[in-house]
């Protein structure tokens, strides 16, 4: 391993020990940089989960007290994004759950992630978000994926997080996390082809 990559190596881990060690202290200037750091991100993961940006700004919400409530859980050995990533999602489905039963008496999924398959009234985020062309039909194109695919995809290529962190933020196995990724991807080459102007996969 080259000595730059190493250098690289000891500044992450020493970033996520600060990190790790700031919220066991329960650091308000570090939480004040992290929410900085990552709230766009953060609100941006959380509109295509829930669909409208005031649920998703009162979950971003919620999830940051949640960092500081439980900042201890946090062990500093991996990155500080999949950690965020999975409480911010475990709200969400819970914040969902919740909405949903105050508009509607009717049962809900047992499955957690069928949570993100709520209906939402607006544009989608992918509509709000598309700064060009190919941006938008892209996002019309995602908008028709299992919502599972779209997710895996999302943390995978909008936000690069590794299998093992995806994993970690889903809450499903490695193998299970690389299937979603493969089938969506799949599916979205399908649905280009169909509506043409295939883009770079």
């Amino acid at each position: 391993m080259s000595v730059l990559l190493m250098t690289l190596d000891t500044t992450a881990e020493t970033e996520t020990a600060k990190i790790a060690r700031g919220l066991r202290e329960r650091d308000r200037e570090l939480l004040a940089d992290l929410v900085e750091r990552y709230q766009h991100r953060l609100v941006r993961y959380l509109l295509y989960l829930t669909g409208r940006r005031e649920y998703a700004e009162d979950v971003a919400q919620e999830t940051w007290v949640r960092v500081l409530q439980r900042g201890s859980q946090y062990n500093g050995r991996q990155r500080f994004d999949p950690w965020l990533f999975a409480i911010a999602r475990n709200l969400a489905i819970d914040y969902l759950r919740k909405k949903r039963k105050a508009i509607e008496a009717a049962s809900l999924p047992d499955d957690p992630d069928a949570m993100l398959l709520l209906p939402s009234s607006g544009p989608s985020p992918f509509e709000a978000a598309a700064r060009s062309e190919d941006a938008m039909r892209l996002a019309v194109r995602l908008q028709i994926l299992s919502p599972l695919y779209r997710e895996a995809l999302l943390l995978r290529f909008q936000e690069e997080l590794s299998l093992a962190e995806i994993a970690q933020v889903l809450g499903a196995p490695p193998t299970t996390v690389t299937s979603r990724i493969y089938r969506g991807l799949a599916a979205l080459r399908s649905a280009f082809e169909q509506g043409g102007d295939s883009p770079e996969l």
